[in-house]
């Protein structure tokens, strides 16, 4: 198996369907169907998956594993994080950037006064956020993923510089 920083998250293992051992599954992959593309599948303890069937279904897919034909395996497998090696994903086309990739980058304003490090890139339906952990502070920040808020991402640098309205950043409480 690739280290651990040469996997990339694709899709997780939502929960046990019906009887005969299918999953509900949800897809990362840029075309969620297309998650069988990317064959052998592989959790972070390093256990092999493989998709052998998909449909559609609410909220993601219905997938048969190769393998699991009871629902007692399916309920061991829900929560189940899906990872496949970077390798065998397509370049990022240009002003693309996996969000696998963000995570790490110090983040610093367009001035240089704020200093941070991405440690997340949550998305609660409205789109992608940077979760952004900035030095001398106790809690996280949220800052849209978006053109406007971050107009520079520099992989080769290891940063990102954000640009934030007067006062995103003061505290509230």
């Amino acid at each position: 198996m690739p280290a651990a920083g040469d996997m990339v998250l694709i899709g997780v293992i939502t929960a046990a369907h019906g009887i005969r051992g299918e999953v509900k599954l949800k897809s990362f992959a840029a075309e969620p169907g297309r998650i069988t593309a990317y064959g052998r599948l592989s959790t972070q303890a390093g256990e092999a998956i493989e998709i052998d069937a998909l449909r559609p279904a609410k909220d993601g897919f219905i997938a048969r594993l190769k393998g699991v034909t009871d629902r007692n395996r399916a309920e061991a497998l829900a929560g189940r994080e899906l990872f496949v090696p970077r390798g065998r994903l397509p370049d990022p086309k240009a002003g693309e950037v996996y969000v696998h990739d963000v995570i790490g980058l110090v983040a610093r304003s367009k001035d240089g006064s704020i200093s941070g490090e991405v440690v997340g890139v949550p998305n609660f339906g409205a789109g992608d956020l940077l979760e952004v952990k900035i030095e001398g502070r106790t809690d996280t920040v949220l800052i849209p993923f978006a053109d406007r808020f971050v107009p520079v991402i520099d992989e080769a640098r290891r940063e990102i510089v954000v640009d934030l309205p007067d006062g995103y950043l003061d505290d509230t409480a």
